[in-house]
């Protein structure tokens, strides 16, 4: 199996008494869903922010393939004054749009909107969408599913699983279930 995310021994903390990771170590494959849980304060945006770049790591190493990501808050993800065609486009092809878009429960039009005039949820798909036209070798789902309500939390989860061969999925999320649903392993963090 392909590694697609390889975490060794980080530390990480804002000051030297909030210490948020201590030697802390994850391996993601190819194929596989790993889903980080636990209370809001502990870490886990912290840890995204670690692997994207955003923030460094006192000490170990942090290696990634390709990734695309989806955050919990949709409208953060794109900007106001273009449409969403335009900034998928930006990032990647619409190759094979028509398809997820379909099982996404989206339509034509969602695309030549701009973000504020979607709802929450159609916004979080189209955020979604984007990820996975991306092709990326690791997703990373920051409560990908809280925008939306619990019949499409479980559809969307499942297109995800649906599109898991050749690429890696790291969960944070608050809801066990849904960990426990789709997670080959859970990462408690305390």
């Amino acid at each position: 199996m392909t590694t697609v995310l390889d975490i060794q021994n980080i530390s990480f903390g804002y000051t030297k008494d909030i210490v948020l990771f201590n030697d802390f170590s994850l391996s993601l494959n190819e194929g596989e869903i790993k889903a980080i849980v636990g209370p809001s304060g502990v870490g886990k945006s912290t840890l995204f922010e670690l692997i994207l770049g955003h923030r460094k790591a006192h000490a170990g190493t942090i290696k990634s393939s390709s990734f695309s990501q989806v955050f919990q808050d949709p409208y953060s993800s794109f900007h106001p004054t273009y449409t969403v065609r335009e900034q998928i486009m930006d990032v990647t092809s619409m190759e094979g749009y028509e398809s997820l878009m379909e099982q996404m429960g989206l339509e034509e039009d969602y695309l030549d909107a701009l973000p504020h005039k979607l709802s929450g949820g159609q916004l979080q798909r189209c955020s979604i969408l984007r990820a996975l036209l991306m092709k990326p070798k690791l997703l990373l789902l920051d409560e990908p599913t809280s925008a939306l309500d619990n019949l499409n939390q479980l559809d969307i989860m499942k297109l995800i699983v649906k599109h898991i061969d050749g690429m890696g999925v790291l969960l944070i999320t608050h809801d066990g279930d849904l960990a426990q649903w789709c997670a080959d392993e859970i990462v408690t963090l305390r």
